[in-house]
């Protein structure tokens, strides 16, 4: 893993008081999100924190 990768992952961790992602995201609405593990990600490319 990247230095960067890292670094994202744990910013990401940091950010996100929830187990899941979708809890604190800006796109936690199925008009909005079309991934498949919404909205019990732990991982997702597109995740921005409210």
């Amino acid at each position: 893993m990247k230095m960067i990768d890292s670094l994202k992952a744990w910013w990401i961790r940091f950010r996100c008081p929830t187990e899941f992602l979708c809890d604190n995201c800006q796109l936690e609405h199925p008009s909005t999100c079309t991934h498949r593990a919404r909205p019990n990600a732990t991982q997702c490319p597109d995740y921005t924190p409210k």
